[in-house]
């Protein structure tokens, strides 16, 4: 169990020394530059199974497709490329990401039984390596889909509609953009002020993510001053909340 804890330990530090190096390059990991890429802004997914990555991975492969120029989302382990027909290319070199998950050990399992309660869960993390299916070679042809072309007028439309169905109260006007969990609104400057649409809607969303932690929704804590742990962490979800929605929206 000790050993379990020491890898999920190195394990984090591993993945915030990358954010932290993207960082010092000037790149911020949540916000890519699609427009330069060689595929859109959709969520990587796994190609064997189409199941979409989620948390660090999202931003992890999202790094990876932009900085390495891969023309797809679409990812493979090692054996799922063999199982498919096909191989990784010699000399390639595969992304780690993470998997977390829980179970319930054996013994846990039986005492629970004999005590008449239910079984206490067993959190783990470990590491596997992926590779983009443009890494791979003869693979079939469904595990290689031409990219989607992404519409940025039917984007901003389900942007919008995100946000109506919020239910969150916006103030358009000024020339701030804020979050105020005392009045419970959010402010944003009209869309004139942005030279690029797609920057209001960023903006919108990082407020509607501060938005999500009052006290009646999911309660964080918003007291955090400029500087405090407490105020990056906060700022940390709302920036998570600006890069998601416009990937998870196509």
């Amino acid at each position: 169990m000790r050993a379990e804890r020491i890898e999920r330990q190195n394990l984090y530090s591993e993945v915030t020394g990358r954010i932290i190096a993207e960082l010092e390059e000037g790149r911020l990991p949540w916000v890519q530059r699609w427009d330069s890429a060689a595929c859109g802004c959709s969520m990587p997914q796994n190609a064997g199974t189409g199941r979409k990555y989620s948390g660090i991975n999202v931003l992890i492969l999202w790094a990876e497709v932009v900085h390495r120029g891969f023309g797809s989302q679409r990812w493979l382990t090692y054996r799922q490329a063999a199982a498919a027909g096909g191989n990784v290319r010699r000399g390639e070199k595969g992304t780690i990401i993470c998997y977390a998950d829980r179970f319930t050990p054996k013994a846990e399992a039986e005492s629970a039984r004999g005590e008449d309660r239910e079984a206490r869960q067993v959190a783990f993390l470990k590491r596997f390596t992926v590779f983009n299916v443009e890494q791979c070679e003869g693979l079939p042809d469904a595990f290689t889909p031409d990219a989607a072309v992404v519409d940025p007028v039917l984007a901003i439309a389900d942007a919008d509609a995100l946000i109506a169905a919020s239910g969150a109260r916006f103030q358009i006007g000024g020339g701030e953009a804020f979050y105020s969990p005392g009045h419970d609104f959010v402010q944003v400057p009209p869309q004139a002020a942005f030279p690029e649409p797609i920057n209001w809607y960023r903006t919108a969303l990082h407020e509607l993510g501060h938005w999500t932690g009052h006290d009646s929704r999911l309660d964080r804590d918003q007291k955090g001053r400029f500087g405090s742990e407490a105020y990056a962490k906060e700022e940390l979800v709302a920036l998570s909340g600006q890069s998601a929605p416009p990937a998870t929206l196509q």
